[in-house]
């Protein structure tokens, strides 16, 4: 009997194996993307590697096609919380075989353009680890992990490896090593992973750098000083801030007097949400920032019965306020149980200090303690400062837990750029690999420290990309230390060397940041500003166009004497009004509020104003809030920029829509000029007929807005984009958004990239490469 033949039996699936490789860029560095990636990988049954590129993350990823396809899928769906991904680039290649799924060593080679993630809170996970006697970590000021802890601040190139930051020094003990090795472990390749057996300690030293207490002992001594009345210097993540204890008027002022900063409001840490909501007013939006992984400084409503000093913030309705966002600063805020001031660790004008040693230098006669570490900081980070403006996050100051996060920007095509900034609040921006990345905040670059400061980012940012780049841009005004850094940069690196107008540079940083296309109608609004006919402009409206700008409207200009002593001196912006306005009349007269000058003065400031000596033109907006709140009698002089602007904000009543009356000059061949001539006039007649305070200051504001209005309607374009320092007036702000809104115009206005000069390399940047 013969045999029968067997059937051939078709398998209902068969298993197709592919390979693809994967090009990840975005924030994949330094949160624990890659153990994630090997978790997922391994519970799919697949095999390949991951790695660390110096453009992100690669990936080979081999085994069943919808095993892979699964794989891909989840990869944007269940990615770590702080990671961001930008782009997922994937292409098929040949099969291999390997056995399994491996993390492979990092491949620098390349250029850099992967995103350098910022210093991170402290995460639920350590928090909880610091405060229980049973862990290994007890107290440990130094605890980290792939969701938390520093990384802008220690890296100094890449790849993200521990070999390329400052805990390179520190060679990991058994049970950490094991730790890193993990791939089931929440520290797998956590860079700077550390305990108190092979990580960075405390130490505790008085005025001169004697040793006075080590590790747990130093935290302790510490909350001791500053309950005793002292002033502490405490090393954090990005640098030193002073602390001392927030209910004590007399520690305050202390602070104040050694620190040359007599009435500019201190920043609070408290020690939990709970103590800033006893003296504060707290939003759930409010509250969310405050817990933020950023966990920034947040500008709160201050209640009546804070229980805090009154010299914190002098006449200052809000608080900055902070939650503790180190191991470090949650042991010392625990042993302390009330708030503190946590304020830079500088002086005035000067960049915050980051070594200990420098320290002890710049900081003596301030400090009595000093509370450091030995881990090294490779570049200063500020905290950060934001508030919540129209119902949306309004970041004033750009530094820890969103520096150097890149800025979304269309068209950025892939030639590096370096943007220098200007002058106040500066930052500096570098393009490369089609990213814009915005540095911390550096400051007033009024001082040596702070000009070696800005160069030192520079220098930084462009080594850490490995970047020359093509193209430099700066402000258009040549005295400014940046401009003149930019030319010198560009002559050293043969590079293009351009120009950008500061108003032109605030507008597109607007549009940059909500990816606007010409055109629109931009409101620049700021103290200072070079303008194209050499005079100083900051009260102006842009029509901006693909080919460039055009100013369609102005305040009046008036004169302001003695170049930058009039921001110090407001009293010398209502001078120039009264002048502009009135003529020299104004120095015979006996009913005008000018009580502000000695005769003296009053005739060597007749005389400059009459010959126009050492005596520029203005039409900004800034000096405008300032002669006004000077004409009402709020702060002819000032201790900080911003000042008088912010009295006569928080001096503001609610006055509906009454108003005073600014008029618009209309000219067929020329911009509209904004005539604030009848408002004085209108404002003195009040001041005379003895209104208060508040209702001049609340019709003062509701003009700017009325006029404003105006010139939107007489241009006629949707789209409208504030920009300025004087964008940072919350209730200018918020009434101008409804107003325009009101009207059927689409405000833009800035909330991710500063409005003030903090924003301007952004813009000088855009300038390049939009084109």
């Amino acid at each position: 009997m013969r045999d029968r033949p067997v059937d051939t039996v078709e398998p209902l699936h068969q298993s197709i194996q592919i390979r693809i490789a994967l090009r990840i860029t975005g924030v994949v560095q330094g949160v624990g993307f890659r153990p994630f990636v090997y978790r997922l990988a391994r519970q799919l049954g697949l095999a390949g590697w991951v790695s660390n590129s110096a453009q992100g993350v690669l990936i080979e990823i081999e085994g069943d096609e919808d095993a892979v396809h699964a794989f891909v899928d989840r990869l944007g769906r269940e990615k770590p919380a702080p990671a961001h991904i930008q782009q997922i680039s994937q292409m098929e290649i040949p099969l291999v075989g390997e056995p399994a799924f491996e993390i492979r060593q990092s491949d620098g080679d390349g250029p850099k353009t992967t995103l350098v993630l910022p210093d991170l809170a402290i995460c639920a996970d350590c928090l909880a680890e610091i405060f229980d006697p049973t862990n290994r970590r007890y107290h440990y000021p130094f605890t980290n992990c792939t969701n938390c802890g520093p990384r802008y601040s220690i890296i100094e190139g890449l790849p993200y490896d521990r070999p390329q930051t400052t805990m390179r020094g520190f060679s990991m003990c058994p049970a950490c090593r094991a730790e890193y090795d993990d791939p089931a472990d929440r520290r797998f390749h956590a860079q700077p992973n550390a305990c108190p057996i092979c990580g960075p300690q405390m130490a505790f030293w008085n005025g001169n750098g004697i040793l006075l207490a080590e590790q747990g002992d130093a935290i302790h001594a510490a909350a001791q000083a500053i309950r005793q009345g002292w002033v502490v210097a405490v090393k954090g993540i990005g640098g030193f801030h002073l602390c001392v204890d927030a209910r004590s008027y007399e520690a305050v002022a202390q602070l104040r007097q050694r620190k040359g900063r007599p009435a500019k409001p201190f920043a609070l840490m408290f020690p939990d949400l709970a103590a800033v909501e006893r003296a504060c007013q707290l939003s759930a939006q409010e509250r969310q920032l405050l817990t933020s992984t950023a966990a920034p400084i947040v500008l709160l409503d201050r209640r009546a019965d804070s229980g805090l000093a009154e010299n914190i913030a002098p006449s200052n309705p809000t608080l900055g306020a902070m939650l503790p966002y180190t191991p470090l600063h949650h042991l010392l805020m625990a042993e302390l149980g009330f708030p503190i001031v946590a304020t830079s660790g500088n002086l005035s004008d000067e960049p915050i200090c980051i070594d200990e040693a420098e320290a002890l230098t710049r900081l003596h006669g301030i400090a009595d303690f000093f509370l450091v570490h030995n881990r090294p900081i490779v570049r200063s980070v500020d905290d950060s400062v934001v508030r919540v403006l129209a119902g949306e996050v309004q970041i004033l100051r750009r530094s820890r837990g969103y520096a150097p996060l890149p800025v979304p920007i269309a068209d950025a095509g892939k030639e590096s750029v370096l943007a220098v900034g200007a002058h106040l609040k500066n930052t500096v921006a570098l393009a490369v690999g089609g990213n814009l990345f915005a540095s911390q905040h550096i400051g007033d670059l009024e001082t040596p420290q702070s000009y070696e400061s800005f160069r030192q980012t520079i220098d930084s940012l462009c080594r850490l990309y490995e970047a020359q780049p093509a193209t430099v841009v700066c402000d258009a005004h040549p005295d400014y230390l940046s401009s003149q850094y930019a030319a010198q940069l560009a002559a050293s690196w043969g590079a293009q060397l351009v120009k950008v107008q500061h108003h032109y540079a605030h507008i597109l940083s607007g549009m940059a940041e909500h990816g606007l296309q010409p055109p629109v109608l931009g409101l620049a609004w700021d103290g200072t500003g070079y303008g194209e006919d050499g005079t100083i402009w900051g009260g102006e409206f842009l029509r901006i166009t693909a080919e460039g700008f055009q100013r369609v409207a102005h305040l009046r200009p008036f004169p302001l004497t003695g170049g930058d002593m009039a921001v110090r001196q407001p009293r010398r912006s209502a001078l120039g009004m009264l002048y502009a306005h009135l003529g020299p009349t104004i120095f015979e007269s006996d009913s005008l509020p000018l009580p502000y000058f000695s005769a003296e003065e009053g005739r060597i400031l007749a005389a400059m104003l009459k010959k126009g000596i050492n005596t520029i033109p203005t039409s900004s907006m800034g000096r405008l809030f300032d002669g006004v709140a000077a004409l009402l009698g709020l702060h002819p002089t000032v201790d900080f920029e911003g000042q008088a602007a912010m009295a006569l904000e928080f001096a503001a009543a609610d006055v509906g829509e009454a108003a005073y009356a600014i008029n618009v000059k209309f000219s067929p061949a020329a911009p509209l000029v904004l005539d604030w001539g009848p408002m004085v006039d209108q404002l003195m007649a009040d001041c005379q007929h003895g209104l208060s305070l508040g209702e001049m200051a609340g019709k003062f504001h509701n003009a700017l807005v009325d006029v404003a209005l105006l010139v939107a309607r007489h241009i006629g374009l949707e789209s409208v984009v504030l920009s300025g320092g004087c964008f940072q007036n919350k209730l200018l702000t918020e009434k101008l958004i409804a107003h325009l809104r009101a009207d059927g115009f689409h405000p833009y206005w800035q909330g991710q990239i500063p409005t003030n000069d903090g924003g301007i390399a952004v813009g000088q940047a855009a300038a390049v490469m939009s084109k």
